[in-house]
């Protein structure tokens, strides 16, 4: 397996104030045992557009890695202190990815026409964001980008955030837009409101108990896809938290890698921390965990926090209902 990790912008390009070193990457898990070109999976993390969060990346890349894809795991900008807000920042990341490895294809060695983003609960936000405004004028790129596509074949939304009117997860459309948001960003980012003839076939699932983003936002889309006669399959587990990622049983023993994601994350911190600048309520169990090991340990114990975790097989089952689709629509 070749895993490598690229920066999508570069200090100058990228504007955004993140603290510390954190560029918006994408990490590759190819099969390098022959030279066979492969369809391609792009894995968005969610995390409340506050963190990129681990149990959604490598976990699910590596699934699908096994599965017979090329996979890529992208970590997007994010706003942990809801002090900037990220307007069109993260949709701007994921959109120069897809170009970027439709750009690369021959090194990647993926099929350009078979690509499809996977996005979890906020990520799953932000993939439906490029499934419908993907031919958004601030998402173009000239030069040697400027005839690549940035439009996903596919896309996979997972426990999606999807309404900013209906059904609102809250703390995702803060951190992405701020307090003092207006009227048009709010329904900009109501992508129930945006499905169009040309949104690419999409596969949501999602269960009815979540509880913190509602069923009712995978509903709100795949009733729009319905409408504009966009290609959807939807599956409604009856049970299940939120955040269930592959539902397996790594998943809720925390046995999973891909810390990388959390570069920005910990780097916010680690400023707070040194500067004396208080941290969020959400954040002060780390302090007490950071008195017995390195703040950075403290952070990912923090995030690892699976002690009531439980795997649930009925609802790890959905990889293969999106494999089975996926090869009726690519």
């Amino acid at each position: 397996m070749l895993t490598n990790t690229y920066h999508l912008w570069t200090k100058t390009n990228y504007s955004y104030p993140a603290t510390g070193c954190f560029l918006p990457n994408i990490v590759t898990y190819i099969h390098d045992e022959d030279e066979k070109t492969r369809p391609a999976m792009v894995v968005v993390p969610g995390g409340g557009y506050k963190r990129v969060s681990p149990a959604e990346g490598e976990l699910v890349a590596k699934k699908f890695y096994n599965e017979g894809f090329n996979s890529f795991v992208v970590t997007y900008t994010t706003n942990l202190l809801e002090q900037s807000p990220l307007k069109l920042q993260p949709l701007m990341d994921l959109s120069k990815a897809v170009m970027f490895l439709r750009k690369n294809a021959e090194i990647f060695k993926i099929i350009p026409d078979k690509l499809t983003v996977c996005g979890f609960s906020a990520g799953g936000h932000l993939s439906a964001s490029l499934a419908a405004h993907y031919d958004a004028k601030e998402l173009k790129i000239g030069g040697e980008y400027e005839n690549i596509s940035n439009r996903p074949d596919a896309v996979i939304l997972s426990y999606p955030v999807i309404s900013s009117t209906s059904f609102v997860h809250k703390d995702s459309f803060l951190a992405l837009l701020g307090e003092d948001t207006t009227k048009e960003e709010l329904e900009y980012m109501s992508l129930e409101k945006h499905v169009s003839e040309h949104t690419p076939p999409t596969f949501l699932w999602h269960t009815a108990t979540d509880q913190h983003v509602p069923v009712e936002n995978s509903y709100l889309f795949a009733d729009a896809c319905k409408a504009q006669g966009v290609s959807f399959e939807l599956h409604v587990f009856g049970n299940g938290e939120h955040g269930l990622s592959l539902a397996n049983k790594d998943w809720a023993s925390g046995n999973y890698n891909g810390y990388y994601t959390l570069q920005q994350y910990i780097e916010t911190i680690e400023f707070c921390v040194k500067n004396n600048i208080e941290l969020p309520p959400s954040l002060k169990n780390i302090e007490e965990i950071s008195k017995e090991m390195s703040l950075k340990d403290s952070i990912i114990q923090g995030v690892k926090n699976f002690s009531q975790r439980q795997p649930d097989e009925g609802i790890a089952i959905w990889p293969h209902l999106a494999l089975r689709w996926l090869e009726k629509v690519l």
